[in-house]
């Protein structure tokens, strides 16, 4: 299919993959530039960048990361011309039509040709899917995509209505794929284009139930047999890793930490207030007691102020309250960079055992709220070999034969009488 060399070429189909939501393929054709929202960039300067690289743009306002297109991948960023099958119905139909290497498949209903590239996938080379599409561009612009992605040895596509004009195969391919609006008008030409020579499957892709029950009711009348349907929801989660929670316990050594340093920063306050006013009241007396002695006195401004404090002891008395802080702030630092001392004081043995006991990360998956909904009731069915139908239809012929022979009457007395009367003549 795609390209298998490492690097890329001019010509080459790549997957720019800027975000979830932003995927786009790229025909790389030297002289063209890609302009987003997340850069600039020229397909002359991915020539020769191997596949699953990191590009940066020429402006520096993003990058991109240049992948191989995949099936998968290409569902995603193809462009849209009619509604498209998702990779769980992709999946789930090739699961169940019993899709493998060598098989031969017909798609009813190409579009835009999401379901083709997985199915010529899957079947390989060995294998060979009959693509059909009623709308004439869609046709042709799908089969432009299947030369460019070089899949023509595996996909032969045909513009053509086949709920009129039937399929161009028969007695050939091991499975069906209806996606039609009318699929009931297609079974007919599906059961002649199935091999009867083994057992052989069909599936049919609607998105009303109404379609659902005429598709049931042609199926049956066709002889098909195991009729199911499937509906396929999708409900994403999200799955990451992150740092096991704090024990409860090394959560409360940490609060009875702080606690004790805000306590001892209390204390030392207090302490260092108190020896503050201890050393201005001996010099005040050491003051008093020189006045005094010289006979004279200090008067004080007003009546019931204190006295005014010197500027030296002032000075003094700042300097120890900011040695103090000075402490405090270094204890404090001393703390955050070790903050649980009971673990650091604990033996080495315990501590080693501790962290090779405890998980490194936690893995949590998330579901999403929203549940990405229904797109197409998918309707399966099997048809079994001829020789086996017409087995069981001679059995089922024989069965309803015997049931409609009436039985013979009973016995009666008269009717022995009569019997044995007849064999005496007779004698």
């Amino acid at each position: 299919m795609w390209s298998t060399a490492r690097e890329v070429a001019a010509g080459d189909v790549v997957i720019a993959w800027m975000t979830r939501d932003i995927i786009q393929p790229l025909l790389i054709t030297p002289g063209k530039d890609l302009n987003t929202k997340y850069g600039y960039y020229r397909h002359s300067d991915l020539i020769g960048v191997p596949y699953g690289s990191k590009v940066r743009s020429r402006n520096g306002k993003g990058f991109f990361h240049l992948l191989r297109p995949t099936p998968e991948l290409w569902t995603l960023a193809l462009p849209h011309r009619t509604q498209i099958l998702y990779l769980a119905d992709i999946a789930f139909v090739e699961l169940w039509l019993d899709l493998k290497p060598g098989s031969k498949v017909i798609e009813a209903g190409t579009g835009s040709g999401s379901f083709s590239h997985s199915v010529a996938r899957t079947v390989g080379p060995t294998g060979h899917l009959w693509s059909y599409e009623f709308h004439e561009a869609r046709a042709s612009k799908a089969r432009e995509e299947f030369t460019r992605h070089g899949m023509d040895d595996i996909v032969t596509l045909t513009h053509r209505n086949v709920c009129k004009d039937g399929f161009t195969v028969s007695d050939t391919v091991d499975a069906v794929f209806l996606d039609l609006p009318a699929p009931w008008d297609a079974i007919g030409h599906a059961k002649n284009a199935l091999r009867k020579d083994r057992i052989t499957r069909i599936c049919c892709f609607s998105p009303c139930m109404e379609q659902v029950l005429r598709t049931v009711s042609a199926l049956n009348e066709a002889g098909f047999t195991e009729i199911t349907m499937y509906e396929t929801l999708l409900r994403p989660h999200q799955v990451e890793s992150t740092p096991p929670l704090t024990p409860i316990s090394v959560v409360s050594d940490r609060l009875k930490q702080s606690e004790a340093r805000r306590e001892e920063k209390r204390l030392r306050q207090i302490a260092n207030a108190r020896a503050g006013a201890e050393r201005r009241a001996k010099r005040k007396a050491e003051e008093e007691a020189a006045n005094e002695k010289d006979g004279k006195r200090i008067k004080s401004d007003g009546e019931g102020e204190s006295d005014p404090v010197p500027p030296e002891v002032q000075a003094q008395d700042e300097r120890a309250a900011t040695d103090g802080m000075r402490l405090d702030g270094a204890a404090d630092a001393a703390a955050a960079s070790s903050p649980i001392r009971a673990a650091s004081s604990a033996p080495v043995e315990d501590a080693t055992t501790t962290e090779e006991s405890e998980p490194q990360k936690i893995t949590l998956s998330k579901t999403f709220a929203e549940v990405r909904g229904h797109t197409s009731y998918l309707t399966f069915a099997v048809l079994l070999p001829a020789a086996v139908r017409e087995v069981a239809a001679t059995a089922t012929s024989v069965t309803v034969s015997a049931e409609s022979t009436p039985p013979p009457p009973p016995a009666t007395e008269e009717s022995i009488m009569t019997d044995v009367q007849s064999g005496v003549e007779s004698t």
